[in-house]
């Protein structure tokens, strides 16, 4: 997991370069990701990655902090 870790990182620092924590929580649940940052993040994971997200998979939990996003990619690559 640690391994996407500092890439999912810089995609949301690329998304949100005012964002001063690399590590925050509550990304979605403060509304700092939108539902146009979270199709980006997919988007871009699919590139890098090779990860597809599935629809079941796309909630507020896993998209609410860089290391949520990097056990949801973990997952879905170790499956």
């Amino acid at each position: 997991m640690e391994e996407y870790l500092d890439t999912i990182k810089q995609i949301i620092a690329d998304l949100h370069p005012e964002l001063d924590d690399e590590d925050r929580e509550g990304l979605v649940a403060d509304g700092i990701l939108d539902s146009y940052d979270i199709i980006t993040i997919i988007t871009q994971l699919a590139d890098e990655f090779d990860a597809v997200i599935t629809a079941d998979k796309i909630t507020p939990e896993n998209f609410d902090s860089a290391r949520a996003i990097a056990e949801l990619v973990d997952e879905i690559l170790n499956d």
